[in-house]
């Protein structure tokens, strides 16, 4: 990124997203709301489903072969040969795309953990996310829940708000206690904001106010939680976008494999009555969820 001009200082402002799980699902409600509000997104997410250009999102628009190869192309030769993953070298490249195009803000995913992610890399972003820190890649991250939050709390920087999702009891106390150390007070699901179904309506509620919304799109129990969290993130970060927007990307978002039901010839297979359903769950908390 030296070698490229330091792209990461010519972003629009910045979310940062880190967690378990509900990454993808939290950014696809927040982007849905921006967008229904007008405002432009580059989002960028991992992994992909069937193209790697679904990873890159320029101003709602995902990121074209041709675009993508020239940056590709700009970072390899910055790089001069020397040792980079994968996950480095790509994210190099869209952290240059999103520098040359013009977007009102960007949603960045973290790839693996937080504090020493390829995105970690943004020193003074609008606001980080948390979402649910559940045990997984505990190879890099750590055996205990601990361990793991701590990673995922290394996004959390100083001067700047966070939003955290409910979380288990020993994963909260080590993100509370790592936002503490930078002064900060986080927006904290359960303490500060909640939502829940309520006679087929999503009713979210925080210190300001109580909204009466429709349900999401996506599907399952879980997917309140993350459609509470991404409200709470546009309301504490104070972005510009009214209950109406809320409500319309709440019905609009968009994320593949997640619970998702499929139509088509595969289900002329299946016995009368039954239907076929695809889910991208690969943890035990994502087990969990899906049961």
């Amino acid at each position: 990124l030296e070698a490229l001009g330091r792209p990461q200082d010519r972003l629009p402002p910045v979310i940062h997203v880190a967690g378990t799980n509900g990454k993808g699902s939290t950014i696809a409600y927040m982007r849905a709301m921006l967008e229904a509000a007008g405002k432009t997104v580059h989002v960028y997410t991992s992994p992909h489903l069937s193209a790697f250009r679904e990873r890159i999102r320029l101003a709602g628009t995902l990121v074209s072969s041709r675009k993508l190869n020239t940056a590709l192309e700009a970072c390899e030769k910055a790089n001069g040969g020397i040792p980079i993953t994968f996950f480095e070298i790509t994210t190099c490249a869209a952290l240059l795309l999103f520098s040359e195009v013009k977007a009102d803000y960007l949603l960045l995913e973290v790839g693996l953990g937080g504090r020493f992610d390829a995105t970690n890399v943004i020193d003074h972003p609008l606001g980080a996310v948390i979402t649910p820190v559940s045990v997984d890649h505990t190879q890099f991250l750590g055996d205990t829940l601990a361990e793991i939050a701590s990673a995922k709390a290394g996004i959390l920087k100083r001067g700047t708000r966070a939003v955290i999702a409910r979380q288990p009891e020993g994963a909260l106390e080590t993100i509370m206690t790592e936002a503490e150390s930078l002064g900060l007070t986080p927006f904290a699901a359960g303490i500060d904001f909640d939502g829940f179904s309520q006679r087929g309506r999503l009713v979210y509620q925080d210190d300001r106010q109580l909204l009466d919304l429709p349900l999401p799109a996506l599907f399952g129990p879980h997917q309140i939680e993350n459609a509470a969290l991404a409200i709470a993130a546009i309301r504490h970060f104070g972005l510009p976008v009214s209950e109406d927007a809320i409500a319309k990307g709440l019905r609009n978002a968009v994320w593949p494999a997640r619970l998702t039901p499929l139509r088509g010839a595969l289900t002329d297979y299946l016995a009368e009555g039954q239907e076929l359903w695809l889910d991208g769950g690969h943890n035990a908390a994502g087990a969990e969820a899906l049961a």
